[in-house]
């Protein structure tokens, strides 16, 4: 029997990269999105359609999901982790990195959920992993924005899973504490960068990406009757 279609935004690099490795070595095929193209065609993965697009363009995120779903099926699982993290104190921060910030956190995960929800109620089947962090929960240095963000995507998914559950659609939210991973490029900020990778240093250098992909693979293959509502995942060695 052939498997559902899972789709990835955010996916030619860190967490994104890895998810897409994982399903892929699962047998799923995949629609994987990003705005650089030629980094998810450089992945090599099988049955796998890649997409350029961007989360804050509708069009393109519904274009996307059309062209996916033509070549396989409805998109069962939606793993929604395209984001950005330009560390900085709110005071100090560009106005225009508040907005680049707000539109690709908070307006793409929601234009993404928009783009699959409707099927997915009238089917009565589906997943969406929303990537957060666990800065959605939790007060850190220089995370000023960055946090009220995340907060946004935790909020939105626990609306959205009271909306779905009675259509049997499951709304699961994936907060990572530090990862290795290439977010820190959008770090333009040089003094919240070093107090990042001071305290990525301090903790053994963050979780393996691949990690936190196995975590969503694993949540999604449980039983459509069973969800995992919320999961953290940190090094051990992050108290806090």
């Amino acid at each position: 029997m052939n498997k559902p279609l899972v789709m990835i935004t955010g996916a030619s690099a860190g967490i994104g990269e890895a998810t897409a490795r994982a399903f892929s070595a699962a047998g799923y095929p995949l629609l994987l999105l990003a705005r650089r193209i030629d980094k998810l065609r450089d992945l090599g993965l099988a049955n796998t359609i890649c997409m350029q697009a961007d989360v804050r363009d509708r069009t393109s995120i519904q274009a996307a999901v059309a062209e996916g779903e033509a070549a396989h099926g409805p998109v069962d699982c939606l793993v929604n982790n395209a984001g950005i993290a330009p560390l900085a104190r709110i005071e100090d921060q560009d106005p225009e990195e508040w907005r680049d910030l707000l539109d690709i956190n908070c307006l793409g995960v929601m234009n993404c959920m928009q783009a699959v929800m409707p099927a997915m109620k009238t089917r009565r089947h589906g997943t969406i992993i929303n990537v957060s962090s666990i800065a959605g929960r939790k007060s850190y240095p220089f995370h000023d924005a960055y946090g009220g963000s995340k907060a946004f995507v935790h909020n939105l998914s626990e609306g959205a899973r009271r909306s779905m559950a009675p259509y049997d659609v499951r709304v699961i939210l994936v907060s990572p504490g530090l990862t290795r991973s290439t977010i820190q490029e959008s770090m333009l900020n040089t003094e919240a960068r070093a107090i990042w990778e001071e305290r990525g240093a301090e903790i053994g250098g963050g979780i393996d990406a691949g990690h936190v992909a196995e975590t969503m693979l694993f949540a999604y293959q449980m039983p459509q009757s069973v969800i995992l509502q919320e999961l953290t995942i940190t090094p051990t060695r992050q108290e806090y």
